[in-house]
Formats: structure tokens, C-alpha cells, sequence
């Protein structure tokens, strides 16, 4: 069915449950609306006096994050600006990562993110560790929690938590900021505790030498036969096969024109193809034996880079690129197999039932709260690193006497932000025309 009828219907039906409660006043103690925006909330918030005792550590914690808040809001807004220029010189086409349903982050919408079990888990988990970041240090702060709940408008979209506004004004600017940052603080926790957990676990894998056809070159036999790419060969010519090495030492007693049986494995269905062989393209050198016409998986190019990429100061930068690789550079890497149901896996070994599924759960903790940690951290209001910057402002103008440039600074910079974000979005599409 076309995903866009599947969204439409969705929205639809959003639209009429939302209408009908808010038109008849449904359950209005814990339902609250923001424009289209569904807000199922609780004042049952007593679970974050339970962190009170902790409040020394907590603080500690509080202003250990909000430092480097402010060391992440810097690093994301200088690359940004960098993108900025970059796309600004060479505007890239309007497709990939920049079509309208990979802008936001939506699962099973963005290509990137399938509405797999991993992700769905991946997202609540990051929405909770978020928002209770900021209810915890509010407690410790002495701030009053009235609610905290859920944002909805067709699937749910984010999380909050509601500290009484009265106490958040009569906070001081670095009890402000900790709980402001705490969220943040949060997300990159998690995110560095699921990396190094992804680190762990994928050492237990190892790759292995199974004949699994990745790709087909197009016009030749393997194309011609309809020989379809993910299939595992598990014979040639009638003899069982178990690794390329195998299929290579059949093939090596061939030559242009003969006809080979190949016998392989797609999705579950077992089907034989004749193949009419030729000669090897030139790229590959002088070889004598018939050509297929086939690209193996190579897992162990990929477990090098996946240790590469993981061991690198760039580790979690580089890993965040693995599912849009995937999609659309066709898994150039090899490493979709983190991020996606893949079959890629039956080139390696598994070292215990569900480990591939706990390696995409670990991956997408990893992904999102840092996705949502540097991007939260942005000097931009309504962002945590906005409410972080404005503070910071107001407390350098207040020492100086200036305290009446403050609001003109914050606004600035929000708004500028808010240009070099709305510019990447557009200018592949003004370049376009």
C-alpha cells in the first residue's frame, strides 16, 4: 500500500479521535491541547522526590553536563555554519537526505529510520531519559514538578516535563541552567553507554566466508539469469558450496561460454539459475576462467571498519552516518547490518539467539539520544541550549550594567540559528530552479 495514503489516513484519523475529545471535553484533568498537538499528562510526579537524597551528586552531575552543554553547542554550531558554507558553494540535489519525509526524524516515514522494534524502544527510551533529566534536577533545585507526559499527534512525538514556572523565576541562573541542561547531559550519557556496549558486543561477532551475492552487475549472466542480489549460493554445477573459496574453485575450471547451474537461497526460496558465462571485465585483469557477474558481502571488510569507525575520535560522528549510507550509497560499508533487519547476517557468526536484534536496539540508543543531544544543545530558544545560552547572556550583560542588550543578543543568535537550518533545508531546492 502507498505510505503516503497510509499517512494520510493516519492524520485523518488523528484528527477525528482529537476532534471528538476536545470537543466534548474528554478526560480534561490529563489531556491538554497545543494547536494539533495532543498532550496526555499526569500531576502524579512523586517519583522525582525520590532523587532528593542524591542531591549533592546530583548537582555535581548537573554542572558537570551543563559544561559540556555548552562544549557541544559549540562544536554542532561552528559545523554548522561550516555545512552552511559549504552548501551555500556547492548546493547538493534535492534528493537523499534532503526530500521532504527524511527533514524529521519520524520513524517509518524518514527512510533512514524503519518503524522497526529497535527503533521504537530506542525512541521512548531517549524521550524518557530527556525529560526526566530535566524533572530530577528540577526537584534538586527546588523547583516544583506540576505534570510530565506524552506528545502526540499521530504517533508519539516527544515528552515533557512541566516545572512550576513561579519557582524556575525564582531559581538561580545556575540552578536554571543544570536543569536546563540536564536533559542534554541525559542523552549523552546514554548515547556513550550505548557505544561502548555496541563496541563490546559487535567484538563477539565474526565474520565468515559464506557465498553471499551482495550485488549483480547489470547485462551480464548473473543479471541475464535472474540471479537476484542478498541470495546465498549453496551450489554450483550441482556440488554444495559453503564458502567463496568454494564457488572460486569451481569457477577457476571454467571458461567464457560455458554454462554453470548455480543453486542459491533469496528470502527463504531455493531456486536454480543457468548461467551462460563471459569473459572477466578488464578492471579485473587477464583471467581465463568465465565470469558471473556477481559482488560478494564482504564481512570482513566491514568488521574492519566497524572497529575502525568505533576505535576513531570520530567513532559516534561516523556511526550516525551508517543508516543513511545504507540507504543511499546501498550499504557501501557494509554496516547496515547495525541499523536494519539486514540478511546480510548469514555472513557471520552469531554468537547467542537475538544478538542481532540487541546490536540495532544498542545502535539506535546510541543514535537518537545523540541526535537528540547535540541537536537540543543548539544556541537556539526553544532548545535546552537555548535557555543555556540565554542565562549565560543575561548573567555577562548583568555585570556590565547592560542588561538591556541582553534579549537583542539571544534573539539574534536564536534567529540566525534558525536561518542556517531553515538554509540547509532549502537551497539544494532553490538550486534546483
Amino acid at each position: 500500500m502507498n505510505l503516503l495514503l497510509i499517512a494520510v489516513f493516519l492524520v485523518a484519523l488523528y484528527f477525528l479521535i482529537a476532534g471528538y475529545i476536545k470537543k466534548n471535553n474528554l478526560w480534561e484533568d490529563h489531556i491538554r491541547f497545543y494547536g494539533p498537538i495532543l498532550a496526555l499528562k499526569t500531576d502524579n510526579v512523586g517519583f522525582f522526590d525520590k532523587f532528593l537524597p542524591y542531591s549533592r551528586f546530583l548537582k555535581l552531575y548537573g554542572t558537570a553536563g551543563a559544561v559540556m552543554v555548552v562544549i557541544v553547542s559549540l562544536l554542532f554550531s561552528v559545523l554548522m555554519i561550516f555545512s552552511f558554507q559549504k552548501t551555500l558553494a556547492s548546493p547538493p540535489a534535492p534528493t537523499g537526505i534532503y526530500e521532504p519525509q527524511n527533514i524529521l526524524a519520524i520513524p517509518g516515514i524518514n527512510e533512514f529510520l524503519p518503524l522497526s522494534f529497535a527503533v521504537i524502544i530506542a525512541f521512548i527510551v531517549t524521550l524518557v531519559v530527556h525529560e526526566f533529566g530535566h524533572g530530577i534536577l528540577a526537584r534538586i533545585e527546588g523547583m516544583r514538578v506540576e505534570s510530565t507526559g506524552v506528545l502526540f499527534f499521530v504517533i508519539p512525538i516527544g515528552a515533557f516535563v512541566e516545572p512550576c514556572e513561579e519557582d524556575v523565576e525564582k531559581a538561580s541562573g545556575r540552578s536554571r541552567i543544570r536543569m536546563f541542561g540536564a536533559g542534554i547531559t541525559n542523552n549523552l550519557v546514554v548515547a556513550l553507554i550505548a557505544f561502548l556496549l555496541l563496541a563490546l558486543f559487535m567484538g563477539m561477532a565474526h565474520p565468515v566466508d559464506a557465498p553471499y551475492v551482495k550485488a549483480v552487475y547489470a547485462g551480464y549472466p548473473a543479471d541475464d539469469s535472474g540471479l537476484l542480489p542478498n541470495s546465498l549460493i549453496i551450489s554450483v554445477n550441482d556440488i554444495d558450496v559453503t564458502s567463496r573459496e568454494d564457488v572460486t574453485s569451481i569457477m577457476s575450471g571454467t571458461k567464457p561460454g560455458d554454462t554453470v547451474s548455480v543453486t542459491s537461497v533469496h528470502e527463504g526460496m531455493t531456486s536454480t539459475n543457468n548461467l551462460k558465462l563471459t569473459e572477466w571485465p578488464e578492471e579485473y585483469g587477464d583471467k581465463n576462467s568465465g565470469f558471473m557477474g556477481v559482488s560478494y558481502y564482504d564481512s570482513s571488510r566491514a568488521k574492519e571498519l566497524s572497529d575502525k569507525y568505533i576505535r576513531s575520535p570520530l567513532g559516534p560522528l561516523l556511526l550516525v552516518y551508517v543508516p543513511i549510507n545504507a540507504v543511499i550509497d546501498g550499504d557501501s560499508l557494509g554496516l547496515g547490518i547495525l541499523a536494519f533487519d539486514s540478511p546480510d547476517t548469514v555472513a557471520w557468526s552469531e554468537p547467542f539467539y537475538g544478538y542481532w536484534q540487541l546490536i540495532q536496539i544498542l545502535f539506535w540508543l546510541f543514535w537518537f539520544n545523540f541526535a537528540v543531544a547535540t541537536f537540543n544543545a543548539l544556541p537556539l530558544i526553544p532548545l535546552d541550549g537555548g535557555y543555556i545560552m540565554q542565562e549565560g547572556v543575561k548573567n555577562f550583560f548583568a555585570a556590565r550594567n547592560k542588561e538591556r542588550y541582553a534579549d537583542y543578543i539571544v534573539s539574534g543568535i536564536s534567529w540566525l540559528m534558525i536561518f542556517i537550518i531553515v538554509s540547509l533545508i532549502m537551497i539544494p531546492y532553490i538550486a534546483s530552479f
